[in-house]
């Protein structure tokens, strides 16, 4: 294993921020995976994770069992880590732009069409090596203004190279969830059934703000589609954002068992050796993000859940009530589909308007945007 420490562009004299990232095995012999944590730096559970995963691999790596190579980048925010106001962690946004750190990530298939036209033949491992030459000279090419500029070059000059990237964040409250694009269901299908994922839910591309795993598997599926008459594109990227439960599922014992699923998901894939486990059964079908329904206080009040998360619940169903203090007024919140309910919020205070808990269901509602902010 080796620690590599990346310096990011300094925000202010006197100050310089680096990214530290851990590499198992030897570049270019087998697969690559790369697997980061708490981009969102207020989303702990995955940094337990990859401390455990870490573990595992170095076990791995020294017995001979590595069959690829792996990065792991145990905390990928350190702007937001050190973002800390009354001791509460304001992680998911940059405090100096207010963008989220998990948006407005490189559009490689606009970046790459133009200029792979001319070099693209019928050879599709060789097409894999042009594409993702193209998107090493893209990222290159960038000239960072910023801290965050220079977090998001970083970590994509890490990743683009990835035949699987697993991004490890988890939500307010939650059960375990996944998100990745359609084209990568079946790469990414058992990594949801190892670490018996609650919802596994799917986009075509969510929106106009890449995210991080987006950009990275997204060039390669709408590459496939724009060349499908002239040259093979291979879908050589799944990529996926792993959503460990919620914000306070930190413990050692479920740091242990998801990153045991991820040896495991590594295992069947064929990065690392030994015996494979039999995959476990599916607890849950993939579902479109466009499925989900987002429900929101109708006015302010203190928030009743009636449903947990992980709840199946029906059409109509009460999933919480707003109760406003000042009056008789309590407004149930009710399920418009039949779905799972996935996530909640962790506050118990609703303003008007504000995100109380989502569910998925199995037919597509919305369109557009899918993403938040």
């Amino acid at each position: 294993m080796q620690q590599i420490n990346h310096p990011l562009l300094s925000p202010a004299l006197g100050t310089q921020r680096h990214l530290s990232s851990w590499h198992f095995g030897q570049p270019g012999q087998g697969p690559k995976v790369y697997v980061q944590a708490s981009l969102h730096a207020d989303e702990l559970p995955g940094m337990l994770v990859a401390h455990h995963l870490r573990g595992l691999l170095e076990v791995a790596e020294q017995s001979g069992q590595l069959l690829g190579e792996v990065v792991l980048v145990p905390f990928a925010n350190p702007i937001g880590l050190d973002q800390t106001a009354m001791h509460h962690q304001l992680g998911c946004f940059e405090l100096a732009s207010m963008e989220n750190f998990n948006r407005n990530y490189p559009d490689f298939f606009a970046l790459v069409k133009d200029e792979l036209g001319d070099q693209l033949g019928s050879n599709d491992e060789q097409n894999k090596r042009l594409i993702r030459d193209a998107m090493r000279r893209a990222l290159d090419a960038q000239k960072p203004q910023t801290e965050l500029q220079s977090l998001r070059q970083t970590l994509m000059q890490l990743s683009h190279d990835a035949d699987i990237v697993l991004d490890l964040h988890c939500d307010y409250e939650a059960v375990l969830h996944l998100y990745a694009e359609q084209p990568m269901l079946d790469q990414i299908e058992p990594l949801a059934r190892f670490l018996g994922a609650r919802a596994f839910l799917w986009a075509r591309g969510s929106g106009p703000s890449i995210s991080f795993d987006e950009a990275l598997s997204g060039p390669w599926w709408r590459l496939r589609e724009h060349f499908a008459d002239r040259f093979p594109v291979p879908l050589a990227c799944a990529s996926t954002t792993v959503e460990l439960r919620g914000q306070t599922d930190v413990s050692e014992l479920l740091a242990h068992q998801d990153a045991q699923a991820i040896f495991h998901y590594l295992q069947h894939v064929g990065v690392l050796g030994g015996t494979v486990p039999e995959l476990p059964p599916a607890l849950c079908d993939a579902t479109p993000l466009a499925g989900t329904e987002s429900l929101h206080a109708p006015h302010p009040g203190v928030i009743a859940f009636v449903a947990q998360v992980g709840a199946v619940v029906q059409v109509g169903q009460t999933l919480a009530h707003v109760i406003d203090p000042l009056t008789p007024r309590t407004t149930p919140i009710q399920s418009s589909i039949d779905g799972v309910v996935y996530a909640r919020h962790n506050l118990r205070w609703a303003t008007s308007g504000m995100e109380i808990c989502r569910v998925a269901g199995a037919t597509p509602i919305r369109s557009g945007n899918l993403l938040s902010p």
